[in-house]
């Protein structure tokens, strides 16, 4: 019965590490910001990647020393490396792209090409 249990538990911690970190974004006129809660880790720790309309943020959160006689009693978070790519609205600028963190929270700004920016056209009548 407890190898079943470790195993259900497991199964858990295996797909919430899946959804690290979690993101929000928002999108304006111009530009779509990213926000990202990474605790626990520093800014350095952090690979933030842009390609077209794809942000990917690759990390690794490393687990807290244990002593070898302590047991769990709830294990919720999890460590190790992770990697999660969103899907943007728009093609974005790479050269345009400004990134913050503070508190454990990432917070990026992506740019749209000018060249990508709809364009209102005049109707003469």
């Amino acid at each position: 019965m407890q190898q079943e249990m470790n195993q259900r538990l497991s199964d858990m911690t295996a797909n919430a590490a899946h959804e690290f970190p979690p993101v929000n974004l928002w999108m304006g006129e111009g530009s779509v910001a990213v926000t990202a809660e990474l605790p626990g880790i520093a800014p350095d720790e952090v690979d933030l990647t842009v390609r077209e309309n794809t942000l990917t943020l690759r990390g690794e959160r490393g687990s807290p020393t244990e002593d070898e006689r302590s047991v769990w009693h709830r294990r919720e978070r999890v460590y190790g490396k992770f990697s999660r790519t969103v899907q943007l609205p728009f093609r974005v600028d790479p050269e345009q792209v400004e990134a913050r963190f503070a508190n454990g929270l990432l917070e990026v700004e992506l740019h749209r090409p000018e060249t990508d920016r709809p364009k209102k056209i005049q109707i003469k009548g």
